[in-house]
């Protein structure tokens, strides 16, 4: 008879940290206001969408993209002004960048650094490529606390340092003199997350030639392109030669490629957008710090953050009224009974508004 074979499980194969990770959970939004996710809530102009149809009918999609995304990253040029001797990497989105960082400088025992809270993809990507995490918490006005960032560059001395610029879920720009003192004492790569520069009022690009461990990494999903997963990595051509050997062939697709160059050459239409929306965020920002119970902060991105008592029935009341938010209550200590509100249309966050009084007034 055959010996007994031993069970081929998970907990036998899959290390413990990727075990111990929660999957990221993106919910349901039939039927809701979509405001979870950062998104830009405008369509296109029709001619434009016009025209993205036209090339979209002749594009070979039966060949593989140009692998090195070439008129992508013509149209990228066009629109970012990088300093001399710099060059860019494309990307699947930001989350394949953040990844292609961590493995290429994942030795045994290599440090990822960021600040907490903060995207939750730098953590689950440093489990992923098998280096160790270290958050350093934000004060609790969600500014840098910049002598604990420094003792703790110091003590764990990072490989990898991220930042973002503006924070992500709290939306603030960090100082800027700040971030140049951690470049500074930084012994490996720091990389300034620029997924909302659109709405933002400063960028590091024009740091870049200034810092050799400085790169800036930046996606074109809250512009109005989420549905292409487009980003790129800008730094220098020296980091980047060594990094482009950890892009996987063909990571960017052909229809992400064509449709996302034809965008860039319509730059201005997607910034007046970003205008509309920065516009609406001011208002809505107004609409929040008047509303009893209800502490809202000051954003540089395309989202707010605001505190209220009881935060969790707040969200669920919010979805029975069809609206979709995010709630960030428990995620960490200083965002206890915080939710975050992408800015909408003025449709949008007029019904969002009167939903919100709405459960406030019956809790």
């Amino acid at each position: 008879m055959p010996s007994a074979r031993i069970a081929v499980i998970p907990e036998r194969l899959i290390r413990p940290e990727i075990r111990a990770l929660d999957v990221y959970h993106v919910p349901p939004a039939s039927g809701m206001i979509k405001l979870d996710a950062m998104e830009n809530p405008y369509l296109l102009p029709q001619e434009l969408r016009d025209e993205i149809a036209r090339a979209v009918a002749d594009a070979q999609i039966n060949r593989y993209p140009d692998a090195g995304a070439q008129q992508l990253k013509a149209g990228i040029r066009q629109v970012v002004e990088l300093p001399p001797g710099t060059d860019i990497l494309p990307g699947n989105g930001s989350d394949e960048l953040i990844q292609l960082l961590a493995l290429a400088v994942a030795k045994p025992g290599a440090v990822l650094l960021s600040v907490e809270p903060s995207f939750v993809m730098y953590r689950m990507i440093a489990a992923f490529a098998g280096m160790q995490y270290v958050g350093v918490p934000l004060r609790e006005d969600f500014s840098l606390d910049l002598e604990a960032m420094l003792a703790s560059i110091k003590h764990e001395q990072p490989a990898l340092v991220f930042l973002a610029y503006p924070n992500n879920p709290t939306g603030n720009l960090f100082d800027a003199a700040a971030v140049c003192q951690i470049i500074e004492a930084a012994p490996g790569l720091v990389v300034l997350d620029e997924a909302y520069y659109a709405f933002a009022s400063d960028s590091f690009i024009p740091q870049l030639a200034h810092y050799d461990n400085l790169l800036v990494m930046r996606t074109f999903s809250k512009l109005g392109m989420a549905g292409l997963r487009v980003g790129f990595l800008a730094g220098s051509a020296a980091w980047l030669s060594q990094l482009e050997k950890l892009r996987l062939p063909y990571n960017v697709g052909v229809l992400p490629q064509l449709v996302a160059t034809r965008l860039l050459a319509h730059h201005d239409v997607l910034l007046a957008q970003a205008e509309s929306i920065k516009q609406e965020r001011g208002r809505l920002l107004n609409a929040l710090q008047a509303t009893p119970g209800v502490k809202a902060y000051p954003s540089e991105a395309n989202f707010i953050l605001f505190r209220v008592a009881g935060a969790t029935a707040v969200f669920e009341g919010l979805k029975q009224r069809s609206v979709l938010i995010r709630n960030l209550d428990g995620g960490h200590p200083v965002l206890h009974d915080c939710l975050r509100v992408t800015v909408g249309t003025a449709t949008e966050n007029e019904r969002f508004t009167a939903a919100l009084r709405e459960c406030l007034q019956t809790m």
